[in-house]
């Protein structure tokens, strides 16, 4: 298998300004705030940048130029949870979004001129849309395109919540499942994350669930959905929720060999290495015995409109599209050579029809247990 070929140059501080087309007073300021350092040095003794260093540049210039503010992008280029390949993903993923935000605008713009030309007049309203939250439903990046909320997971989720009138919705990230109808406020460490909540969100705090920077019993519910796989120490995070809250509502995963990890197809056809993302992940006795809660079962539809892991489990072409699976973490988790093989692998035997004859059983189900709990206290 061919290797890229890391290329060990040196670059100095102006040479680097005009390539990047920045000024040289810019990456001054970067290396004084700690932000970008050049590391290296030339023949000569002047300091310059290493390839790592134009790495980290890079991505800074990235985030910069897509508004992000300085404090923001030093915790972006930072996150401990996120390696090169995933953070390239990340920013391929906002750059998409920007380009097709711009691309959409244009069109509404090319629209207003042609209705001028023949003398036709936009509206207030019509000429504001194209700034809109409506655009924006339309031309999301890949996660917020994928990643929306299932009403009828929902529903179980909100009915759990009882008659909580405040909530705390904690690794919130875009503010899926968040109840409407309540008083809520957000914690979510991820900057990407933050910066994709809509406006008019419940406010949000950058925090870690497992440091709360809340008092005891703070809210009448706590709540976290899809998201304590995420967590380095998800018990301890648990314990964290239930500390602030009465009560705890949580959707998580069932990772024994009859939950998650064996009860689908493509976890055990196709992609056996996720098996390994699941060697440490507590069992769902610890997690519920964390919060002090029990777990029940929740059923995926067919046509879920989440798209989580499993979420097409009756819907095998979707895994082929490439917006789907950068939405999902488990692809960049694995690697990138699993995920080509599990896609070539599945492609394959959609076509040949292997996968259908393997999987004749779930054509007639309307929905299915694969290993999806919601944890209640």
């Amino acid at each position: 298998m061919p290797h890229c070929r890391r290329v060990e140059e040196h670059l100095t501080v102006g040479r680097v300004a005009e390539l990047a087309g920045v000024s040289v007073r810019t990456l001054h300021h970067y290396d004084e705030i700690g932000l970008v350092r050049p590391s290296a040095r030339t023949a000569a003794g002047y300091r310059a940048y290493s390839v790592d260093d134009v790495e980290r540049l890079r991505e800074v210039l990235a985030y910069r130029r897509l508004g992000f503010g300085l404090r923001e992008i030093a915790d972006l280029v930072d996150d401990p949870a996120t390696d090169a390949v995933a953070r390239l993903y990340r920013l391929r993923g906002l750059l998409l979004e920007q380009r097709d935000r711009a691309a959409a605008m244009v069109t509404a713009i090319d629209r207003e001129l042609t209705a001028r030309a023949v003398g036709i007049t936009t509206t207030s309203e019509e000429r504001l849309r194209m700034f809109g939250a409506q655009l924006y439903e339309a031309i999301g990046s890949a996660y917020p395109a994928t990643r929306r909320t299932e009403p009828r997971i929902a529903a179980k989720i909100w009915d759990a919540l009882g008659d909580a009138a405040t909530v705390l919705n904690v690794g919130a990230g875009t503010g899926s499942y968040e109840p409407p109808d309540r008083d809520v406020t957000a914690v979510e460490p991820s900057a990407v994350m933050r910066a994709q909540r809509p406006a008019g969100a419940a406010p949000c705090v950058a925090a870690g669930a497992e440091n709360l920077p809340f008092e005891d019993r703070s809210f009448d519910a706590a709540m976290a959905v899809s998201t304590v796989h995420h967590w380095p120490d998800p018990v301890a995070g648990l314990r964290e929720m239930r500390r602030v809250a009465r009560r705890v509502v949580v959707l998580t995963y069932d990772a024994s060999s009859t939950g998650r990890g064996e009860g689908f197809w493509l976890a055990r056809d196709y992609l056996p290495e996720f098996a390994g993302l699941l060697v440490d992940w507590p069992s769902l006795a610890d997690l519920t015995d964390a919060v002090g809660g029990r777990a029940e079962p929740v059923l995926i539809p067919w046509d879920c409109a989440d798209g989580f892991f499993e979420a097409y489990w009756r819907r095998p072409e979707a895994y082929l599209d490439d917006r789907v699976r950068r939405a999902v973490s488990v692809w960049t988790r694995v690697g990138p050579e699993a995920e080509q093989r599990a896609v070539n692998t599945l492609r394959g035997d959609l076509s040949s029809g292997r996968w259908a004859e393997r999987n004749r059983d779930l054509l007639a189900l309307d929905a299915a247990d694969l290993g999806l709990r919601l944890i209640v206290t």
